[in-house]
């Protein structure tokens, strides 16, 4: 009996992680938008600010959280959506959200290249060609690679849900939405990365209240 309870809370602890990981990659995204200027124009942009720089750190030290959260949630998402998983498409499912969090870490690295790259001491154009190299790659992981992973992922738990019946339709449509717009819109728009912590957070929620909903049996009297 006790380990059929510690199944049933499982996923509501891990639904937890999730909205964590959705506030977390959320507030490192912002920080990253708002302190590493982007566009052509920052070849010639001047050094990061004190307050930039902070900023930086901050996602820097924000986004290991959120990688070990993120795994966390792929954990709830499998558990709720329960047996009789495609295993092409849990496949998908699994190497994306990996790969995700690999490009993630990625993204984190060159953020972290660029933050020493400011704060050397000489001045002068190699300095501002390495600060650009450390923003395009930057941006390079996070908007191309990673957020497109991030959209397999969506696509195919969204998929698996609709076949199992484990997310409602209108989560499932909003899953497929969002995976469009992180395939397609998320390079050339600021900030649309968003649309993937939202959607996390909904996940989360809908799994911590079903967990609420899926109560265990009382034992029964000897």
């Amino acid at each position: 009996m006790a380990t059929r309870i510690q199944a049933l809370r499982t996923p509501r602890a891990a639904g937890l992680v999730g909205i964590a990981f959705a506030v977390l990659i959320g507030a490192a995204i912002v920080l990253v938008r708002v302190s590493i200027p982007s566009g052509e124009g920052a070849l010639t942009a001047s050094p990061l600010s004190h307050s930039a720089r902070g900023g930086v750190r901050t996602a820097l030290a924000l986004i290991p959280f959120a990688g070990v959260f993120f795994l966390w949630f792929m954990g709830a998402v499998r558990a709720h959506m329960g047996e009789g998983e495609d295993k092409f498409l849990s496949t998908v499912f699994l190497g994306s959200g990996l790969v995700f969090v690999a490009t993630l870490f990625g993204a984190a690295a060159a953020a972290g290249s660029l933050l020493a790259t400011t704060q050397m001491a000489a001045p002068g154009a190699p300095r501002a060609e390495l600060s650009y190299f450390g923003q395009h790659l930057t941006y390079s992981l996070l908007t191309t690679f990673s957020m497109r992973m991030a959209a397999v992922f969506v696509l195919s738990a969204s998929t698996i849900s609709l076949r199992l019946g484990s997310f409602p339709r209108w989560l499932v449509l909003l899953g497929y939405l969002v995976g469009v717009a992180l395939l397609f819109v998320v390079p050339g728009v600021p900030l649309a990365e968003l649309v993937f912590p939202l959607w996390a957070l909904i996940v989360s929620l809908h799994v911590v209240v079903a967990s609420f909903r899926s109560r265990p049996p009382r034992p029964r009297a000897v």
